[in-house]
């Protein structure tokens, strides 16, 4: 299936690289289907690109890169949405703010992506935790996020 994108152009992608959001995101309700593409060159961060809308794109990465004590309960609700039995069942990543200079840019850390691997059913889950912030930091990314 083709579909263009907002970074990428026109690129193909097949069935199982698409990722459901039964829900859709927050302020985005009506988009459903969402795939990760690469950034050429880089490892940290990646693109959450909708299947539907060229223009919504995110750009998004493992918030514990930079947040290595980020812990958090997943509420019964996405519990049982994205049908998880185990850790071992999902990946998190955090949306970015990107700002200029990019070391200006921050990751969410208030509202986590939950992707379900086994089923490719994921969520944006709004936490009600004021330990983590909304704009967190990223800084100099390089150094912290290339491990």
């Amino acid at each position: 299936m083709l579909i263009n994108t907002k970074f990428h152009g026109e690129i193909n992608i097949t069935p199982d690289q698409i990722w459901s959001f039964p829900k859709g995101l927050p302020g985005f309700e009506e988009e459903r289907e969402f795939v990760l593409l690469p950034i050429e060159g880089n490892q940290v961060f990646q693109v959450l690109q909708s299947t539907k809308t060229t223009e919504i794109a995110f750009i998004v990465a493992n918030p514990y890169t930079w947040a290595d004590d980020y812990t958090f309960d997943i509420d019964e609700p996405t519990m049982e949405l994205l049908e998880i039995n185990k850790e071992e069942d999902i990946f998190v990543l955090g949306v970015l703010s990107v700002r200029q200079p990019f070391s200006a840019s921050t990751i969410n850390l208030q509202a986590p992506l939950i992707f379900q691997i086994h089923n490719r059913k994921a969520k944006q889950m709004i936490l009600n935790d004021n330990r983590f912030i909304l704009r967190y930091p990223i800084g100099n990314y390089p150094e912290k996020g290339a491990n």
